[in-house]
């Protein structure tokens, strides 16, 4: 181990953790702050009375071979289950196949609406929309405005809050298969043997058997095991900086004991980077505070519902595209795992998107059971009265927005905190402000834990840049990310 102060990490999910460990590897001193009481952040497993919920649904794939292999070197190969990769839209009564089934897309859309989706979108090839720097004109331009507004607009603005033409497109470029309706059909049409030129999406992942929250906790026994430690419930309430060498020189944190001011080399901050900016002391100027103070968040209900094995369905889940449900997508626990469901029972995970302060969030656990029961009745996925129990679980700032002024703001922060304190490190989906997959937000930490131990230069902000879609099969073994709630052609 170094003989300095070493790196504080703020924040035991998926990049904290991994930054932890990578640090310990290359024999730097680590010390792991969480302000929640367990670990894994979005990437917890949630366990009630036996039950146990995935939050939001975790595909364990990747295209990078390092991520990979640090997953495999945490939990052995047989803590991991090989499981299908099955989702469906269900929008009018009827399930869609996705990815696109010509047959069933024609059988329950009618031809007289089919024809109309393929009259828009010979309209929009041949006048495109012109603006297309937001999530509307984007995805209309690639499939037409009638599939756009069938299969995109309704669930995309009850996963944002917004209108869609108020979410910016880049974001759509990273989640959606970046194909036109013509090569969606083509895909669809072609014998499966004659496939073999045609990126398409994983059929299978690779699922730790009881849940993402495994690998998080297992990881945490390898960094307390090797020399690091990992305090829950604990809170860093301010990073102190030195304004005259530019540098992060300790952090203060509460916890049951307490206050306390714990001196730090390296400062990795996982917690969302407008908390980050308010943290700072003496505090960032007021054009940094401001702009983070307009980055803004969307939060996550879980409403999970035990019911007999009988209504369960082979899809991990079902996207709900009826603007009547206020439900957005619903999860089978039983078709991620068998070990996360018991007694011939499976567990359906309703999914709410919303904002902290919304009357939702706020509204007892008892009230959000009986809406979901009834939401789940309505669209005719059970039978009345065979709800047996339910359970509710909130995530706050489950999703960084990416509005028209998010760039903007993530540009001014992350350009004061490179001039103004360097040795501090964003990383992860809410640390960078960035839509990243599980293993995105883990290669960051990794390449700032050998910036860190080795000086080696990596740009972490040039990671999942790339625009293209983040479930096409890959040439190496299947692996993980966080698969995003869009709708397909999508997370």
């Amino acid at each position: 181990m170094d003989d300095g102060n070493g790196t504080v990490v703020i924040g035991a999910g998926p990049a904290g953790l991994t930054a932890a460990y990578e640090l310990l590897r290359h024999g730097e001193t680590v010390r792991v702050y969480e302000a929640d009481e367990v670990v894994g952040g979005i990437s917890r497993t949630v366990v009630r009375d036996g039950w146990r919920f995935d939050i939001g649904g975790h595909r364990f794939f990747t295209k990078v071979s390092r991520v990979e292999d640090f997953w495999h070197e945490i939990l052995p190969d047989e803590d991991f289950l090989l499981r299908p990769r099955m989702s469906r839209i269900y929008y009018r009564g009827a399930l869609y196949d996705y990815p696109l089934n010509a047959t069933n897309a024609l059988r329950n859309l009618g031809l007289r609406e089919a024809l109309r989706c393929v009259g828009s979108y010979g309209r929009a090839r041949l006048r495109p929309p012109r603006d297309q720097s937001h999530f509307e004109g984007w995805v209309s331009a690639r499939f037409g405005w009638r599939l756009y507004s069938i299969f995109f607009k309704t669930y995309t603005e009850k996963v944002w809050g917004m209108p869609a033409d108020q979410l910016q497109a880049d974001w759509a470029a990273q989640r959606i298969k970046n194909l036109s309706l013509s090569t969606a059909v083509l895909n669809a049409l072609l014998p499966r043997r004659n496939r073999k030129d045609v990126t398409s999406l994983i059929e299978e992942f690779q699922y730790p058997k009881h849940g993402p929250g495994m690998m998080w906790e297992r990881c945490t026994e390898e960094v307390e095991k090797r020399g690091g430690t990992v305090r829950l419930n604990t809170w860093v309430a301010a990073v102190h900086r030195d304004p005259a060498t530019r540098r992060a020189t300790a952090v203060t944190v509460l916890d049951a004991d307490g206050e306390r001011t714990e001196p730090a080399d390296h400062v990795i901050s996982s917690m969302p980077i407008s908390a980050l900016v308010h943290a700072m002391r003496p505090a960032a100027p007021p054009e940094v505070r401001a702009a983070a103070d307009d980055l803004r968040y969307r939060d996550f209900l879980t409403v999970a519902l035990v019911v007999p094995a009988e209504f369960s369905f082979p899809d991990n889940w079902i996207y709900v595209h009826d603007p009547a449900a206020k439900v957005g997508r619903i999860q089978n626990f039983g078709s991620w795992s068998p070990y996360l469901v018991k007694d011939g029972r499976t567990c359906l995970g309703l999914e709410y998107f919303v904002f902290e302060d919304d009357e939702m969030w706020r509204t007892p656990d008892a009230d959000l059971i009986a809406l979901a029961t009834a939401e789940l009745e309505r669209l005719g996925l059970v039978r009345p009265g065979c709800v047996e129990t339910g359970y509710v679980v909130r995530m706050p700032k489950a999703y960084p927005v990416y509005d028209e002024h998010y760039q903007h703001n993530v540009d001014v922060i992350r350009g004061w905190l490179a001039r103004e304190v360097e040795n501090v490190h964003p990383v992860g989906r809410n640390g960078m402000h960035r839509y990243n997959n599980a293993d995105h937000s883990m290669l960051t930490a990794m390449l700032t834990a050998e910036n860190i131990a080795h000086g080696a230069g990596h740009d972490v902000w040039t990671v999942n840049v790339e625009q293209d879609y983040h479930e096409q099969k890959a040439p190496s073994r299947h692996g993980t990310g966080r698969d995003a709630p869009i709708m397909p052609a999508r997370r």
